[in-house]
């Protein structure tokens, strides 16, 4: 098609087998997006294209990616804010009949159905590397290394001391968003066996996320980046097993310390009860 549909913080260009989606770089624009800078998307890798209204006199158009066909939403994992979807673009609602047209000329050309069985879209590229809040976690392509802090890592991480994970001996990657209380990237071993792992915050293989620690514009380019690359070198593990019944006692920690970050206002009522009701189940 060639032609170039610009909507709020991006742009969208269509090529005859591909999308080739520009993010802008404004103090306005999602710090994820400005990570990403652009980001080219086979037609092969989308399931569908849809549009619908959106907020204040405004259109959505959205492609919807195949399972499995970009690495940064298969880490991201259903939790990215709708404002941080990189496959969503904005636009006055003026150009609704425009934006149509385009949706209907994507879905008469997508070809692929049901999941990916590789990646499609690339990978951000590496190295990469952020601060957690109890180390330092740096990717290069072929390993993870994870520095500890002196003043947030366990006392378990410092006696395992620093790490290096090459990624011949990963399966997978967790990541759970520092938006939310416990975020954290977890690496998962090739050969993970049915045992639940540690508490992020015990396991050498896990950083922590905290408040201005891990951003989801750091740590899940970041997660993608090392999911590509455990794909590209074999299969994946299996999902982690969820952990049993926990310590009382970290229990009873965990909420003196959920309590403190409520007290401080980082944590809104229903997320201090949903959270609080969460940990007293694991009881």
């Amino acid at each position: 098609m060639g032609d170039v549909l610009a909507g709020f913080h991006a742009a969208w260009e269509f090529e005859s087998d591909s999308v080739l989606i520009r993010y802008e770089r404004g103090i306005r624009t999602p710090k994820l997006f400005q990570v990403l800078g652009e980001r080219r998307i086979p037609l092969a890798a989308l399931a569908d294209v849809t549009l619908a209204p959106g907020r204040r006199g405004t259109v959505v158009l959205r492609a919807e990616p195949r399972a499995g066909a970009d690495p940064l939403m298969e880490a991201a994992a259903g939790q990215l804010k709708e404002g941080c979807d990189p496959y969503r673009l904005v636009l006055p609602a003026e150009r609704e009949t425009l934006a149509e047209y385009y949706a209907d000329e994507l879905r008469a050309h997508l070809t692929g159905a049901g999941p990916s069985e590789r990646h499609l879209v690339a990978a951000p590229e590496t190295p990469l590397r952020f601060k957690a809040y109890d180390g330092k976690a740096s990717f290069d392509g072929t390993a993870v290394r994870y520095r500890w802090s002196w003043t947030g890592a366990s006392s378990e991480k410092w006696k395992a001391g620093d790490q290096s994970f090459p990624v011949s001996g990963l399966g997978g990657v967790e990541w759970r968003s520092p938006e939310v209380f416990e975020g954290h990237l977890r690496l998962l071993p090739r050969d993970a066996g049915a045992a639940p792992p540690p508490e992020p915050d015990r396991d050498p293989a896990a950083v922590v996320f905290g408040l201005g620690y891990g951003p989801v514009h750091e740590s899940l380019p970041f997660a993608a980046a090392v999911l590509a690359a455990v794909r590209a070198n074999g299969p994946t593990a299996p999902a982690p097993v969820p952990a049993g019944r926990r310590d009382p006692a970290d229990i009873a920690e965990r909420i003196r310390h959920l309590g403190e970050l409520h007290r401080a206002g980082l944590v809104t009522d229903e997320e201090f009860s949903l959270k609080k009701a969460e940990l007293l189940a694991e009881l």
